[in-house]
């Protein structure tokens, strides 16, 4: 099994407030643009459209199957959002996406990221396999799902969110999936 390095540059605007880190992204031919959640299937983006905008195919070009990936920078730069994943190295144990599959060889250097984004007071995990680094590297409780701890990356206090999965294997609808992330953005 071939150990993948990670595929995108951390997404990281000077004046980002949160940043969203998934696990990995999936195999390039799931993806509908080379930026993260780039699988169409994945809601990531219909949340964000449907808590932005009220409109879950705001950043859809539904017509081709894909994200309009230069308005999603621009909302992202905007509004202070940063991305990147927990790995920067993984292993897939299994030929897909699934995070149950996935195994990290390198975990990200989170508090080099932070440093990057100093006003950066929050991270989001959107799945389990993110939320399991995270508890493991800083050695902090798991939030439930839609909620918050606050941990320290050095001396730095985070707000640390745990939020639901966007994939469509986790079966919450979209509409269950956008209340939680509203909590985060409140």
């Amino acid at each position: 099994m071939n150990i993948e390095q990670h595929p995108f540059e951390p997404f990281l605007p000077k004046n980002a407030k949160i940043l969203f880190l998934g696990s990995f992204p999936p195999q390039p031919h799931r993806w509908s643009m080379p930026f993260y959640y780039p699988n169409w299937i994945n809601d990531f983006w219909r949340v964000i459209g449907l808590i932005y905008f009220n409109d879950k195919d705001h950043f859809c070009l539904n017509k081709e199957k894909r994200f309009n990936e230069a308005d999603i920078r621009a909302f992202c730069a905007q509004n202070d959002l940063a991305f990147y994943d927990t790995a920067t190295e993984i292993r897939r144990l299994k030929d897909n996406a699934s995070d149950a599959f996935l195994e990290v060889i390198t975990p990200t250097d989170i508090p080099a990221l932070l440093q990057q984004i100093p006003l950066c007071n929050t991270i989001v995990t959107t799945g389990q396999k993110a939320t399991e680094v995270i508890c493991s590297t800083f050695n902090c409780p798991i939030p439930p799902i839609g909620s918050h701890v606050e941990i320290k990356i050095g001396i730095r206090p985070i707000n640390f969110w745990r939020m639901p999965s966007t994939s469509r294997a986790y079966t919450l609808p979209l509409n269950k999936k956008a209340d939680a992330y509203r909590q985060l953005f409140k």
